[in-house]
């Protein structure tokens, strides 16, 4: 039970959620029971465990499944993240799943970048030579505009 500030009991609504810890940009997290109504970094009940998502070995997660079903015997509602931690935390192959999914970002993400530089040169080149007989006809219209250009002062030596 809780006492609020009026006196009153009442039951807390407790949260299993993450934490956030670690320098800008380097996030480190626990993981803590904590009143639903509290700040995100605000003081928990107990921490069961910790997450840091710049590892890439087994010590990414470390979670304290007993704790954690004890406080969902309780009550306790698992945050959307927490959910998928403790089930990633339960799998012997998550490191190997983790590995082969980053290869296959990496590979889609190398050929996106090949065919966008491949398509990038081709319309170059086809620029280059529809420029070439661009001006090929830039040159063909120059003489003839000074043609009657030439001709226009004769005209006018004409007229006086």
């Amino acid at each position: 039970m809780h006492v609020s500030k009026t006196g009153e009991l009442g039951k807390i609504m407790v949260r299993v959620r993450l934490s956030r810890g670690g320098a800008k940009k380097r996030p480190y997290y626990h993981i803590v029971v904590i009143d639903q109504k509290d700040r995100r970094d605000g003081r928990c009940l107990e921490r069961l465990g910790r997450y840091d998502p710049n590892l890439e070995t087994s010590d990414r997660i470390k979670l304290d499944i007993e704790r954690l079903e004890y406080w969902v015997s309780k009550g306790a509602q698992l945050s959307d993240r927490v959910k998928l931690l403790k089930k990633y935390s339960l799998d012997p192959n998550n490191l190997e799943n983790r590995q082969k999914v980053k290869s296959a970002q990496l590979d889609k993400l190398s050929k996106k970048k090949a065919a966008k530089k491949a398509a990038e040169e081709a319309p170059a080149e086809e620029v280059k030579a529809e420029e070439a007989p661009a001006e090929e006809v830039k040159a063909e219209q120059a003489p003839a505009e000074e043609a009657p250009a030439e001709q226009a002062p004769a005209e006018e030596v004409k007229d006086k």
